[in-house]
């Protein structure tokens, strides 16, 4: 499915009680989304299985973040993260995003599941929006897109460096 990049700078909400609810496979290949999600990205369905979860990618949404989410996730370990999302139709929404590995019975990581919550919005505007604004501009500051994404990655790692703090800390910390 060739993925729509326009935004329209409308944020979307959903409810403080509402989750939004995705599972993936081991590429991260759309295997259930529930209503909530299916809502609020104004997909249906059928326009979501199989595809890869990075449909709803918002432009705005660092690299970098995505790339510690999948180091933790891949290593066995849980993550949360603030992370945009971009609407079929070009809106967005913010989400506290948990996302895990699902294992089988014999503790196999087989795919990955994550819920989402409504996140706090001072933490968004105060915390998070500036933060991801750097890491961005470092990201796009690159030709190249992986040269970009590195920086952008080590970028974070020397913020939390600085701080003293792994990402689970800081996140909590928010």
């Amino acid at each position: 499915m060739a993925r729509e990049t326009s935004v329209t700078g409308v944020e979307q909400f959903f409810e403080e009680d509402e989750l939004i609810v995705s599972k993936t496979d081991l590429k991260g290949h759309l295997t259930y989304t529930n209503d909530v999600f299916l809502r609020i990205a104004g997909y249906s369905e059928q326009e979501c299985k199989g595809q890869a979860h990075n449909m709803i990618r918002h432009p705005n949404m660092p690299r970098s973040v995505f790339a510690l989410l999948w180091e933790h996730i891949q290593n066995g370990r849980e993550i949360f993260a603030y992370v945009i999302n971009r609407c079929k139709n070009g809106d967005h929404y913010w989400v506290v995003a948990h996302v895990t590995p699902s294992r089988s019975a014999t503790g196999s990581i087989v795919g990955y599941h994550s819920t989402r919550r409504v996140p706090e919005r001072s933490v968004i505007d105060t915390k998070i929006k500036p933060l991801y604004d750097q890491l961005l501009a470092e990201e796009n500051k690159h030709s190249n897109r992986k040269t970009g994404l590195e920086a952008g990655v080590n970028m974070l790692r020397s913020m939390l460096k600085e701080q003293n703090m792994e990402y689970d800390e800081f996140i909590a910390a928010l």
